[in-house]
């Protein structure tokens, strides 16, 4: 059974490469135009999405790696140093912009009713870094019970960004652009961290094979 810390490391990871909070503007912005209403469908309908496919990467990702004959420390490995761009785009807030750019995509291309699943779901929501992620923790969650209490998390974590969605007005208005460049930042620190933790797991696997 995983203990409290993988629990709790879990949460954060998967937490953290989805951002919620970064989310927001991105959100408000392929929403624009929508009543509440229309806004809470789209929400519903891409944490549901989201959380089918992290919840199926979270299940049957490490069988999807033994197939393809690659190990789980050098998947850690390559994962880690995934996560680790991923926190340093956070940190200098290039992820943020390439996030606009794929919503003014999905606007240009007039896909307002598919927005949901693209640009929301795929590849925001589960997106590289998450997927990456979800991949690595289910290899310290063995067993169904385990495997449960991971996708419970990733449950967890596609509830906060639901309520996020849907206090987006209000959290943009309170945090404001600033409020947002710092929390991203400081979000990235922490999966820079648990980046490192990763490679560092994953280098010790392979040299004890």
């Amino acid at each position: 059974m995983p203990t409290l810390d993988n629990v709790f490391n879990a949460f954060v990871t998967i937490l953290v490469t989805i951002d919620p909070p970064g989310l927001v503007p991105i959100f408000l912005a392929v929403t624009r135009g929508m009543n509440r209403q229309q806004r809470q469908q789209v929400s519903v309908r891409a944490c549901v999405m989201g959380f089918g496919v992290l919840a199926l990467f979270a299940l049957v990702g490490a069988g999807v790696l033994s197939v393809f004959g690659i190990t789980l420390p050098a998947f850690r490995v390559a994962g880690g140093l995934l996560l680790f761009f991923i926190a340093f785009e956070m940190i200098f807030e290039k992820r943020t912009d390439r996030k606009e750019k794929i919503s003014d995509v999905a606007i240009t291309r007039d896909m307002i009713h598919d927005i949901a699943a693209f640009p929301l779901a795929i590849p925001l929501i589960a997106g590289p870094g998450a997927i990456s992620a979800t991949v690595l923790l289910s290899g310290s969650f063995g067993g169904w019970l385990a495997q449960a209490m991971l996708v419970g998390i990733i449950l967890a974590c596609l509830l906060i960004t639901y309520a996020v969605f849907v206090l987006s007005e209000s959290i943009d208005k309170l945090i404001g652009q600033t409020g947002r460049s710092i929390l991203t930042r400081l979000l990235g620190v922490i999966l820079a961290a648990l980046a490192v933790q990763f490679v560092a797991d994953g280098v010790r696997a392979l040299m004890a094979a």
